[in-house]
Parts: C-alpha cells; structure tokens; sequence
C-alpha cells in the first residue's frame, strides 16, 4: 500500500508518494490576457508565454478551501496520468487542512476523498501536526515546541506538547504572503507604475528584493538619502516575457543613479518598500490591522500556558511556511522574542532548511510510522459510521 502526502497550501500544494520526493506546485488555475479561453492549471503556469496580467482563480478564499470546482480540478490534474498516477484502490493519503477548518468543508473533504477518489485510508491533519512531528524526530529529547507557520492566507501560531495541540493557545494573525503581495502592489502602483493587475509578476518582486529590517528606523533614514549613500535602493527589471523571461536585480555597480537608463528595458526603483512591507508581519498596526506582530503573539500564546511548560516552548520556535524565507525574518524574531522574555528562560528560534517543505516531509515520517494504521480513517469505516468516524479520529 502507497501513501501519498499532501500539504494541500492555499497557494502552492506540496505533493509527492511517502517514498518519493516532494513537489511544490501552485495550487490554483490561471488565465492569461492573450490565451483568455484557455484555462492553466497547477504548473501548467510553465507553459504561458506571456504571464502578465495572469488572472488567478484560486481554490482558497481567506484560507479556507471555499471553491471545490477548482480544487477537483487541480486534483485531478495532480492525481491524474500527467502527474502522479495515482491508483486509488491501492493509496493512502495524508492530506493537511487550516485550523478551526468548518465542519461543512471537513465532510465535503471526506466525501470528495473517500466516494469520488475512493482512497483507501484518509488521515486529515493540520500542517502544523506535521511540522511539530518532523521537529520531534529530529529532537527527540524534546517534549514541546511552538510552530509559527506564517503562510499565504494567515500566520498561526500554534504550542505542540508530545504531539498534541494545545487548544487554548492557538493564535491567528490575519497577514500572510497574499496580503504583503497586495500591499506591495498598491504602494508601487501609487509611487511609480501601475501593476494592479501584476500579480505574478509583483509577488516574484516580492520574493527577489523584500527583506526583514533589524532596525526599521535607520534603515527609514538609509533609505530617504542620495545617490551612493543609499544602500537600501535598488533598481529591479520588469520582465517584458519576450527578451527578458523572469525579471531580476540591477547590479549596483550598473546602477544609474540619476537620470534614465538608455538600454530602454523597465525598471522599478524600491527603496524603503523592500523592508516596509515585511514589517507589516511583525507590526500589523502600520497599516491598520489592529493584531499584535509575529513575535508579541508568540509569547502572548506561550504565556497562555502552565508557568512550568513555558520555558520550554521559549527554546523550540519554529519558523515555517513562506515568508520565513525573507533574509533576516528569523533573526528579527529571535531578537523581538528575547527582548520579552524573561532573562533566565533560554530563547531558540529555528529556521529548517526547508521551510515550504517542512511540513510534508513530517507527513512522510508519519507514513512509516507503525502505528500509522490506528491513526487513519478507512474506506470500511468510513462506508459504515459516515463523517462521525472522522469527527471521533482526527484531531482538528
């Protein structure tokens, strides 16, 4: 019997058998303006010529899974003869859900499962679930940890103790890689050129220049001077997807500090937006979300906790999910952490090599667990008790 895992993000799904490696694929279906009868699926996103103005139809609203058309069909895709094969009658499938997910998705969930794919056994979980599993193996003298898994839709947070959740302090922070993208789009659209409709394009700018400040004040100040001084700005070409395919940083010694570039290609110039939007994780507030940051809610949720667990969860935070990847967001955390913690408890912040991937390979482990079987719920049980057997085995 194979397995098949499946962290199922409300902006990439990380798929791959138990016994492969993972693929990170976009979770969603495209249009483009020039092919607009043409609808591209998953990483089909490889095969438009030309990915401006690309329309996205996204199966999560506000990181719940809201629309099943498009999720079946991104499904199908993956577990269809041009992905992974998948021979249902001899497939198990870890497949991960948000926290608090509504009762009326989990049985969509399991009917879609279970009578359409026909899977053999089902363990739905949360991806923290995972992460926290992954973290233990790796540490096994450690009863607990807290994942911060700050991903496209939210940030939760979330304390694990030998594996289970502790309910009471779960935080959720509404900002996530959906909201900076959009954010990032305004501001630019308001200072320089108009992208509103750029979003493949603004959130690769994203991920090419944003990075976490240590100091948001000075580097403010580093960002309002001229010319050389001014290390923070930067000049990004704008991929035009016929001689320039993705779009990349100027180097700055070819930087023209005043005045237009002759070779005619479009180039945006940030300066304090490269470390502006980031900061929205860590203060909410500066644009008006009333939340407290990454690192306050962090120890708000450990400070929910029995005194004599607490240090513990201060030595083993553990940052997932894509906006970890931002350079010096683990350092920011850490050092916000300490300041607000008290001196004789430890702080450690781990950032795994793989953030996106964390999870999933937490749900490879579970596979090969042996009591993996008493964890699922099969198709038997699922044909004779109904949803209630789900309801009684996951713990969502």
């Amino acid at each position: 019997m194979t397995t098949l895992v499946l962290d199922n993000g409300a902006y990439n799904a990380k798929i791959g058998y138990s016994h492969e490696n993972v693929s990170v694929i976009p979770n969603c279906q495209f249009r483009s303006k020039t092919a607009r009868l043409k609808t591209f699926t998953a990483n089909q996103i490889d095969e438009i010529k030309d990915p401006s103005g690309l329309f996205y139809i996204l199966p999560f609203q506000k990181g719940y899974l809201v629309n099943w058309d498009v999720q079946r069909q991104v499904w199908d895709y993956l577990f269809g003869k041009e992905m992974y094969q998948v021979d249902f009658l001899d497939t198990n499938i870890i497949i991960t859900e948000p926290y608090f997910n509504f009762t009326s998705i989990q049985e969509s969930m399991n009917e879609i499962l279970f009578e359409e794919y026909q899977f053999q056994a089902v363990l739905r979980v949360n991806a923290g679930a995972l992460s926290a599993h992954r973290y233990f193996r790796d540490n096994p003298s450690e009863l607990c940890c807290i994942i911060v898994d700050s991903g496209y839709s939210f940030t939760h947070i979330v304390p694990y103790c030998r594996s289970k959740k502790k309910k009471e302090a779960i935080i959720r922070i509404n900002v996530g890689g959906k909201l900076l993208t959009n954010h990032l789009k305004e501001i630019i659209s308001y200072r320089q050129l108009h992208v509103m409709d750029e979003t493949h394009v603004i959130n690769q700018v994203k991920e090419d220049v944003c990075y976490v400040s240590q100091d948001f004040y000075r580097d403010m100040d580093i960002a309002k001077l001229k010319g050389e001084e001014n290390t923070v700005m930067i000049d990004y070409v704008l991929p035009d997807f016929s001689t320039i395919k993705k779009g990349f940083c100027k180097p700055r010694e070819e930087m023209v500090l005043s005045g237009k570039y002759k070779s005619g290609e479009q180039t945006l110039r940030l300066a304090n937006e490269r470390f502006a939007v980031p900061e929205i994780l860590f203060n909410p507030s500066d644009i008006g979300i009333q939340e407290m940051g990454i690192p306050e809610a962090t120890v708000y949720s450990i400070q929910n906790l029995p005194e004599e667990m607490q240090p513990h969860f201060f030595k083993n935070i553990v940052l997932t999910g894509g906006n970890s990847l931002f350079p010096g967001f683990r350092d920011r955390v850490y050092s916000e952490v300490r300041c607000l913690t008290p001196t004789d408890y430890d702080v450690s912040v781990v950032l795994p090599e793989n953030p996106i991937t964390y999870a999933w390979e937490g749900g490879k482990l579970i596979s090969e667990n042996d009591d993996f079987e008493d964890m699922v719920v099969t198709r038997e049980d699922y044909e004779e008790n109904g949803h209630s057997v789900c309801e009684e085995k996951f713990d969502i």
